[in-house]
């Protein structure tokens, strides 16, 4: 359960965004691994983070690291299969940073697998889960291999979500997009064509200003 620049990037873009346009009392973190994106909104956002994570083990330091944190009074961890439990609420936000992979090489690291490659966590599962537990004006925040951004948008469909803003991410300035990053919610709530944006993490200079700006309260040293 490393720490990835594009998870950084991601929870980073996501504060941001919900900071500037939202002000939720419940968010809800599918497959917190860790914690870090549920850390990373507890330090932006005076939201109530419910946390749920499969693995025991990484549930284990994700139940540590909220308690070490500042923010230890409004993160919760749930140790269950997101597929399974049943929530006691709506969610105004839910973010997710899913398993990336469906039907491509497994390593022989079970846990890896169940991280990496949506083992009992499917993105057509994923979608029918951010449908039943958002609230009817909430958004959910998905992180995902650019090269799913049109499977994913059949997948909403079905579960009656729809996309409203796309990040489309670089590595470098130089490279193709290879992740993105979109705002979800029910169609009924989206009156005008989706945004889109573009974000690379660096240049030929090193990172770019507009990572920088996004992830600088977060890291020790950012620039």
């Amino acid at each position: 359960m490393k720490v990835t620049t594009d998870g950084c990037l991601f929870g980073a873009l996501v504060a941001d965004e919900i900071s500037k346009t939202k002000h939720p009392q419940t968010i809800l973190d599918i497959g917190t691994g860790t914690g870090l994106l549920a850390l990373m909104l507890a330090q932006k956002l005076m939201a109530v983070i419910d946390a749920i994570e499969i693995d025991s083990d990484a549930a284990a330091q994700a139940k540590r690291n909220f308690s070490a944190s500042k923010w230890s009074d409004r993160l919760y961890l749930i140790n269950q299969d997101v597929n399974k439990f049943k929530f006691e609420t709506r969610y105004d936000v839910i973010i997710s940073n899913p398993p990336f992979y469906e039907n491509e090489l497994k390593s022989v690291n079970k846990k890896r697998n169940i991280a990496l490659h949506h083992e009992g966590l499917l993105l057509k599962t994923l979608a029918s889960v951010i449908s039943k537990n958002l609230n009817e004006n909430g958004s959910c925040f998905l992180l995902l291999p650019y090269k799913r951004r049109n499977e994913i948008d059949n997948l909403l469909n079905e579960a009656d979500l729809a996309v409203n803003k796309k990040w489309l991410i670089r590595q470098t300035t130089d490279h193709d997009f290879f992740r993105i990053i979109i705002e979800v919610k029910f169609p009924q709530k989206i009156t005008t064509t989706p945004l889109t944006e573009e974000v690379s993490i660096k240049n030929k200079s090193g990172y770019t200003s507009a990572f920088v700006d996004l992830v600088k309260d977060y890291y020790l040293h950012a620039g």
